[in-house]
C-alpha cells in the first residue's frame, strides 16, 4: 500500500463535479415564470424578469420596470439500503436549512425601438452538509457553491413582430468542499479533514430572439453561453495522522497544512425555446424545451502547489465524469379571474446529466418531475405581486462507490431520494 496512492484521495476531493453544481441549473430567476413551470420563460413577457428569460422580450415593456424576488427551497432526503464498513449514521438531512435564492431586474425604454436592462440572479448553486457521523463522510461531508451573475442587456425592435436582444454576463463563483480522512486506514486514529475553498470571476454572454408570427402566438429563443472558470483557492488538510502525519524519525513532514489549488471548469451553454399561445383575454398556454450541453464535462483536472515532495502524487489529480447533454420539457397555463387576479399552473420534466455509474454522495440527484402553482395579484395599475410554489419529485438514485486508494476511501452504497418544495415571492412595479 503506497502512501502516494492513499494521498491521491485528497486531490479527488477537489475535482468532485458537485463543487460547482449538481448538474441541474437553478430555475428560480423568475417567480412569475415559476407558476407555469418556466414553460414560457423565453416567450411570455410578464415583467422585468424577462431580462434573464429572453432579453429580446424587453421590447414589449413600455416605460420603466423593476422586479425583485426571493425563493426558498427546502430539500428532504431519505437515505436507505446503506451498505458500508464505516460506523455512523445516515439521517438524510443533507440540506439542513432552506436555500435562499434572490433575484432582481430592471428595464428602461429608451425610444420606440431600443431598451436597456440589468439583472442580478443565481444560475447555479446549492449545498449539502451531512451530520458529522455520516457513514459516507470519507466520500463527502460538506459541499457548497454560490454563483451570482450580473447581466447588462440591450434589445432592439426590428419590426412590429420581431425583436432581438443580448449582452454580456459577469459571473462570480465561490465554492467550499469538505471530506473526512480515515486515519485508521493508515495506522492512525480518528478522522482528519480536508477542506477546499476557491473562487473566480468570469465573463459570458446571452442572446435572444422574440417573434410574433400571429397576434395570438409568440415564439422565443434564448441562448446562454458557457462560462469558463479557473477557480483558485486553498486546500487545507488538518487532523491527518498515522502514515499521513509527520514522522520526524524518517524526515517526513506530513500532509497537514495549506496548499494553493486551482481547477478549470466550464458551465454549459443552454438553449431555451418556448411558445406562448393567447387563447383569449383570460387564458394562455405555454410550452418550452431547454437543452443543456453538459457533455462538456467529460473530465476535471485539479492542480495543487506547495505539496511536500513525499506526496508528489497529490500535485495533479484527474477525475472522469462523462456527463451527457440533457433536454428538459415543460408546459403550463395561466387564467385571469378578473382585473386583479391571475392563476397559473404547470408541469416539467428535468433529467439528470449524471450517468448512474458516476452518482456520488456529493449531491445525489435523479430525474425530476416538477409540479407548480402560481398567483398574480395586480395591487394597483403599476404594482403587482407574484406568488409561486413548486413541488419536485426526484427519482431514487443508487450510489455505489467501492473502496479505493488502499482503503483510505472505504466502500459506501446506499439509495437516495429527495422531495423538494420551493416557494417564491416577487414584487413588480412599472413607472
Amino acid at each position: 500500500m503506497k502512501i502516494s496512492n492513499q494521498l491521491s484521495v485528497l486531490g479527488l476531493c477537489l475535482v468532485s463535479s458537485h463543487l460547482l453544481a449538481n448538474g441541474l441549473q437553478i430555475n428560480e430567476q423568475s417567480v412569475s415564470s415559476q407558476g407555469k413551470a418556466y414553460s414560457g420563460r423565453a416567450s411570455d413577457v410578464q415583467d422585468a424578469s424577462v431580462v434573464y428569460g429572453n432579453p429580446a422580450g424587453m421590447s414589449k415593456l413600455a416605460g420603466e420596470h423593476v422586479s425583485g424576488g426571493v425563493s426558498l427551497i427546502d430539500v428532504r432526503t431519505h437515505i436507505g439500503s446503506v451498505d458500508t464498513s464505516v460506523a455512523g449514521t445516515s439521517r438524510g438531512d443533507m440540506v439542513p436549512n432552506p436555500i435562499v435564492v434572490p433575484s432582481g431586474f430592471y428595464t428602461l425604454q429608451l425610444d420606440r425601438d431600443w431598451h436597456v436592462g440589468f439583472g442580478i440572479y443565481v444560475p447555479f448553486g446549492g449545498v449539502t452538509d451531512y451530520e458529522g457521523s455520516f457513514q459516507g463522510r470519507y466520500r463527502s461531508s460538506r459541499t457548497e457553491v454560490k454563483v451570482m451573475t450580473l447581466q447588462p442587456t440591450v434589445s432592439y425592435r426590428v419590426s412590429d413582430r420581431l425583436s432581438v436582444g443580448g449582452g454580456p454576463t459577469i459571473n462570480r463563483i465561490e465554492g467550499v468542499l469538505a471530506s473526512k480522512i480515515d486515519n485508521q486506514a493508515v495506522g492512525g486514529q480518528g478522522d482528519g479533514t480536508v477542506k477546499v475553498t476557491g473562487d473566480d470571476t468570469a465573463l459570458g454572454f446571452n442572446l435572444g430572439i422574440l417573434f410574433d408570427p400571429f397576434d395570438e402566438l409568440t415564439l422565443g429563443l434564448a441562448y446562454h453561453s458557457k462560462v469558463d472558470f479557473t477557480l483558485k483557492g486553498k486546500t487545507k488538510v488538518s487532523g491527518a495522522n498515522g502514515l499521513l502525519g509527520a514522522i520526524p524519525a524518517l524526515g517526513l513532514p506530513g500532509i497537514n497544512g495549506k496548499y494553493d489549488a486551482s481547477l478549470d471548469f466550464s458551465t454549459p451553454e443552454t438553449v431555451d425555446a418556448s411558445a406562448t399561445w393567447r387563447v383569449n383575454d383570460r387564458l394562455d398556454f405555454s410550452a418550452g424545451a431547454l437543452w443543456s450541453r453538459w457533455s462538456r464535462l467529460s473530465e476535471l483536472n485539479v492542480r495543487n502547489a506547495g505539496v511536500p515532495r513525499t506526496y508528489a502524487a497529490f500535485d495533479t489529480i484527474d477525475e472522469t465524469l462523462k456527463w451527457r447533454d440533457t433536454w428538459s420539457f415543460s408546459t403550463g397555463l395561466s387564467y385571469r379571474l378578473d382585473k386583479q387576479w391571475k392563476i397559473r399552473t404547470g408541469i416539467a420534466y428535468e433529467p439528470t446529466p449524471m450517468p448512474n455509474q458516476y452518482a456520488s454522495t456529493r449531491v445525489p440527484t435523479g430525474d425530476r418531475k416538477i409540479f407548480t402553482l402560481g398567483l398574480n395579484w395586480q395591487a394597483t395599475e403599476q404594482t403587482s405581486l407574484d406568488l409561486g410554489y413548486g413541488y419536485i419529485h426526484e427519482d431514487r438514485v443508487k450510489v455505489s462507490q467501492p473502496a479505493t486508494q488502499g482503503g483510505l476511501r472505504p466502500d459506501y452504497s446506499a439509495t437516495f431520494q429527495s422531495r423538494i418544495n420551493g416557494i417564491g415571492l416577487q414584487l413588480n412595479h412599472g413607472f
